[in-house]
């Protein structure tokens, strides 16, 4: 049995490892696809306090590194179930663990547009977050697809940063808060393309436009990025009848990264909160990792 098992080995889970690591206790990390969560796949992250720049695989590589150095295991299986008691005890697709203490540190996926050569452009001009991309855009034309307050959000934003920012959204009205979609409107920067779908990608290597489909026919944008923001679901299907959470999935946890259930902590981009960034995932994992510590103690 160990003293803590931490579900996911994104940048949460990695410092809740490195964290409990640090504090003497035995720390498994289950991960059901690669370590480093979504960050890995951006290619340059310059956002984080003291590290000027480095691509998302070596911010991710040098996490799992000090956490390996430091005696955590890291093992590779789908969390099917948790059954909260004493122990706590994780089932997965490979068998079933115990541990005294449980930090679910799962993280979100976005959702994907769905149109063919999304993959391939994911980080070679698809981007899902323009506060961590934006800035790689000075003074280049970009689009941001969606209609909700982040699509908003992220157009006035880049808006600041780029040229020319093209607001793509398949609805004739913006779905987001109205305060935001005023202040797009009022942006000179800023074409908002609605009753738009986005249909097609184009370029070789890189992203260099997409066709999107439009009322009485299509429109050719040329773009040097795409920000995509059309939602985001966590990835806690596994935790429902559990654990308590809102109304679209997110563990219900505050500051203190506390769940509903005895012993069970909430850490980064799973759990409800206003801001999911690298550092906020981080501060999560400690206090997560401290506070589950604490609580091994006797």
């Amino acid at each position: 049995m160990k003293d803590i098992i931490i579900i996911g080995a994104g940048c949460a889970g990695l410092t809740a490892a490195i964290y409990a690591a640090r504090a003497g206790r035995s720390v498994l990390v289950l991960e059901q696809e690669s370590v480093g969560g979504q960050i890995a796949f951006s290619p340059r992250v310059e956002n984080y306090p003291g590290i000027a720049s480095v691509s998302g695989m070596e911010f991710s590589d040098r996490l799992y590194a000090q956490a390996d150095a430091l005696g955590a295991e890291l093992e590779l299986e789908k969390v099917l179930r948790v059954e909260p008691g004493d122990p706590i005890r994780v089932v997965t697709e490979d068998g079933m663990h115990e541990c005294r203490r449980l930090i679910v540190a799962t993280g979100v996926k976005h959702r994907p547009l769905g149109v063919p050569g999304e993959e391939r452009f994911t980080g070679h001009g698809i981007s899902y977050c323009a506060a961590c991309d934006g800035a790689f855009y000075k003074e280049k034309t970009v689009a941001v697809v969606g209609g909700g307050s982040t699509a908003l959000q992220s157009a006035e934003m880049l808006s600041g940063l780029c040229e020319k920012v093209f607001l793509i959204h398949r609805r004739a009205q913006f779905r987001g808060e109205p305060a935001l979609a005023a202040r797009a409107a009022k942006l000179v920067n800023v074409d908002a393309v609605l009753n738009a779908r986005v249909t097609a990608l184009h370029g070789s290597g890189r992203l260099t436009g997409v066709t999107a489909a439009v009322p009485g026919g299509m429109r050719e944008l040329t773009l040097d990025a795409l920000f995509v923001c059309v939602g985001q679901e966590p990835n806690n299907a596994f935790l429902r009848g559990t654990a308590a959470l809102d109304g679209t999935g997110y563990l219900i946890a505050g500051e203190d990264c506390r769940t509903n259930v005895p012993g069970v902590f909430a850490a980064g981009d799973c759990r409800t909160k206003l801001v999911r960034q690298l550092t906020t995932a981080a501060a999560d994992g400690s206090v997560a990792a401290l506070a589950a510590s604490a609580e091994c103690v006797g």
